[in-house]
């Protein structure tokens, strides 16, 4: 395929990165910082936040990125993957970069990049880096691919660094324990600058790392913590001066509250001034795609939800307790996840469940899917999302809750057959 330049589409320069690369994962910083240092791309008109970690990433950043447009600062925000249109990945004030932006920081790094390889998620990295770079809003918010430590991301010395969770998953290139995925995560600190840790039961590798790097280390439990109280919740936590400061009667987010918490206490060290009722009306108004997010369509409540690993799974199964009545599942997974773990947790939970197969180089069958269910279960095996949902739409007896989940892949068929067809 012929090299596209600023004039191709945005569809065009996605196909050719697809394919410019012989694999789909090479990490490891040496050649993205060489084409970074081509661009010569300078973020030091900003404050940097990244956030690592195994679930919670995309909350947290949706947390600080509503908290912080709430006290009318701008932002931007780096994420993935994407849904539903790759310019969802890139985002300045909540609104996704245009496809001409995109497409005139591809072709420039395209230009810097000379005969230096790179991956699809390298390239939408340095993209992002340039929008941001030209927009200089006043907070940048950068969410890892993969790991921390050799991931794009990293590339940029952040002024604050997040891990929110650590759990088994990608271990073919991260380990197969939690201490090796600390390791990889806590890699994002940087020395002297405040690194944030929201798991409750941190591996010790997190606490290594942050001590070699002399990064000064904030976990949830010792240094912050937060109380649900009826229909709000308290948080404590330690200012920037070292002093501990409180923040009572929040409204229940919508979000997880664990990452709330740690969207709070990245508050602290970042020199935005915000006041407490900005920061309340931030978490209260986050929302995230794919995070137990509602459409309703004749009388039945839709719930999708990613819920790809069995952490988030657990989640899930809270959230799923709020929910009253019979509910149904569609569920499609990709083969390299814990998927065992996730049926264990979910199987019990709904009267029937739809199998569906993801058309995607890591997907898993439907009919592969049902092997980990008991026969007990009422397993349905479907071609697709969009063929169980149309059953669904067909069936009699439908319960008022459906819930969508497993993938990213899973949800994003979802959203298009759901708004592609309203009824």
């Amino acid at each position: 395929m012929l090299q596209p330049n600023c004039k191709n589409s945005l569809d065009d320069w996605l196909s050719w990165m697809e394919s410019c690369h012989p694999s789909e994962i090479e990490l490891g910083l040496d050649r993205i910082r060489k084409v970074a240092d081509n661009l010569s791309i300078d973020l030091s008109g900003s404050t940097v936040v990244t956030v690592a970690g195994t679930n919670g990433k995309g909350s947290t950043i949706s947390y600080l990125q509503s908290i912080y447009l709430q006290a009318g600062y701008s932002v931007g925000a780096f994420t993935s993957p994407h849904f539903l249109e790759y310019n969802e990945r890139v985002q300045i004030n909540g609104r996704c970069a245009s496809d001409q932006q995109l497409c005139e920081v591809f072709n420039r790094i395209n230009q810097a990049r000379g005969e230096i390889p790179l991956t699809y998620f390298e390239f939408g990295t340095l993209a992002a880096l340039l929008v941001f770079a030209d927009e200089t809003p006043d907070l940048v918010l950068l969410e890892v691919g993969l790991g921390g430590r050799l991931d794009a991301v990293n590339i940029i010395d952040a002024d604050i660094s997040i891990v929110t969770t650590v759990a088994l998953d990608h271990t073919d290139w991260l380990g197969d324990n939690r201490e090796d995925i600390g390791f990889e995560k806590a890699g994002v600190f940087r020395a002297g600058r405040p690194a944030i840790c929201g798991d409750l039961n941190p591996p010790d590798s997190i606490v290594k790392t942050a001590r070699e790097l002399k990064a000064k280390l904030f976990q949830s439990g010792p240094d912050y913590s937060f109380l649900e109280v009826d229909n709000s919740w308290h948080w404590k936590g330690i200012s920037s001066q070292g002093l501990a400061v409180e923040v009572e009667s929040i409204p229940l987010p919508s979000l997880p509250l664990p990452n709330a918490a740690t969207a709070l206490q990245a508050c602290q060290f970042i020199p935005l001034e915000v006041s407490f009722e900005q920061l309340k009306q931030g978490i209260s108004s986050a929302r995230l795609t794919g995070r137990m997010q509602k459409i309703t369509q004749t009388g039945v409540n839709y719930f999708l939800d990613v819920a790809h690993n069995p952490e988030a799974a657990e989640h899930l199964n809270k959230q799923l307790s709020q929910l009253n009545g019979a509910k149904w599942l569609v569920l499609g997974m990709l083969a390299d996840k814990d998927c065992q773990s996730v049926v264990r947790t979910l199987e019990s939970c709904f009267e029937r469940i739809y199998l569906v197969t993801l058309e995607t180089a890591r997907g898993l069958k439907g009919n592969d899917l049902q092997g980990f269910f008991s026969e007990e279960s009422d397993t349905r095996v479907k071609q697709s999302v969009t063929d169980a949902i149309g059953e669904i739409k067909t069936a009699n007896n439908v319960p008022e809750n459906v819930i969508i989940a497993g993938s990213f892949f899973t949800v994003a068929e979802a959203l298009n057959e759901l708004e592609m067809d309203p009824a």
